[in-house]
């Protein structure tokens, strides 16, 4: 790359992250024009190139990524000292290449106008609806639970591997789509990520990648854990950008599977966050409820609790720390602690409904 060019990058980058301080202020355009406009045909391509093979792209090219990131240091760490300003600009110029192809790719959903609005949803809530939401929830999570055959007190697991839940999560959409036309979800693109072990350390249950639209699991989750984290990280490949809008489409798209598993993996998916915010709120109404939870459930969430402590690492907190910043630089200003808009969501859009 020629020193002008580099220097036309570098001067790019400022102008960049300035533009995006603008376009947060016209979130109408981002949606009409990038998210329901650009986004979706290239999310399309990227899930027909890459969906079909059977392994992930995006591991492999992260693994490439980081040698040559490692090889380049090795060769260049003298020039710290022996060329600094060309240092540095081939540097800010390769930081100014990425974030201009991650923004086009997937960053501007950040900017999209949010979930609540786009379906006329409040995002507030008192705690009598948040008990009243949760003790519903309850209800319905106990009656699925016995549904699928098991007494109140055994602790579910699959009855499908990680290949057959990836097929079920299409159901969810298909149906959602129905009322809501933009979570319409096809062709399927979901891999059990290589780097498993590495995400459990950091802590993630899965990642999105926008440089292959690939939505990659964590291959060591419980797999009753599967179907919502699939559906997470296929929300993120229909352009919800935020953690917790995700979540809530997650949650969405596995209640309304036909699959009774699913459904119920959702159900108790929604309960957690809700049963996690009265403890927030109210700690003697919080052990009251747990009493009523049947003892299967509560065992699934003691089971995951137990799987993410035994991982538990330094590295882990800072990965967390970087990550919540990163949401909060784009336009997230909760970052990763946002429970409460996703109980929000909740709790106003079922409130005049049936789960």
């Amino acid at each position: 790359m020629q020193k002008k060019t580099k220097l036309i990058l570098v001067v790019l980058l400022p102008i960049q992250i300035l533009a995006l301080q603008l376009l947060k202020h016209v979130p109408e355009f981002i949606e009409s024009f990038y998210s329901t406009g650009i986004f979706p045909v290239i999310s399309k391509i990227y899930r027909y190139v890459f969906g079909w093979i059977p392994f992930s792209i995006g591991d492999i090219f992260y693994f490439f990524l980081i040698l040559l990131l490692i090889r380049w240091i090795f060769k260049n760490i003298k020039r710290i000292k022996t060329d600094t300003k060309n240092f540095i600009l081939d540097v800010f110029s390769t930081l100014s290449i990425v974030y201009l192809l991650f923004n086009l790719l997937w960053g501007l959903n950040y900017y999209r106008i949010p979930l609540h609005q786009n379906l006329s949803l409040d995002t507030e809530y008192n705690t009598e609806e948040l008990i009243s939401t949760t003790k519903r929830l309850i209800k319905k999570s106990n009656e699925m639970h016995r549904k699928l055959g098991f007494h109140d007190t055994i602790k579910i697991e699959s009855p499908y591997d990680y290949k057959q839940l990836f097929k079920k999560t299409l159901n969810g959409y298909q149906n959602l789509s129905q009322k809501h036309p933009n979570l319409n979800y096809n062709p399927l693109s979901l891999k059990r990520s290589t780097w498993s072990l590495g995400l459990t350390y950091m802590g993630y249950s899965g990642y999105y990648n926008p440089f292959t639209g690939e939505a990659q699991v964590n291959g060591l989750i419980k797999l009753y854990k599967f179907p919502v984290v699939s559906c997470h990280e296929q929300a993120h490949q229909l352009g919800y950008a935020a953690e917790n809008e995700a979540n809530f489409i997650a949650a969405l798209a596995t209640i309304n599977n036909e699959d009774d598993f699913i459904q119920y993996t959702g159900y108790i998916f929604a309960l957690r966050y809700c049963v996690n915010e009265i403890a927030r709120r109210d700690l003697d109404t919080y052990r009251e409820l747990l009493t009523t939870i049947n003892p299967g459930i509560l065992k699934s969430y003691k089971e995951m609790r137990n799987f993410w402590k035994s991982y538990e690492n330094p590295f882990e907190v800072f990965s967390k720390l970087f990550w919540d910043q990163f949401l909060r630089a784009n336009n997230q200003s909760n970052g990763i602690k946002s429970y409460s808009y996703m109980v929000a969501l909740i709790i106003n859009y079922y409130e005049d409904q049936p789960f």
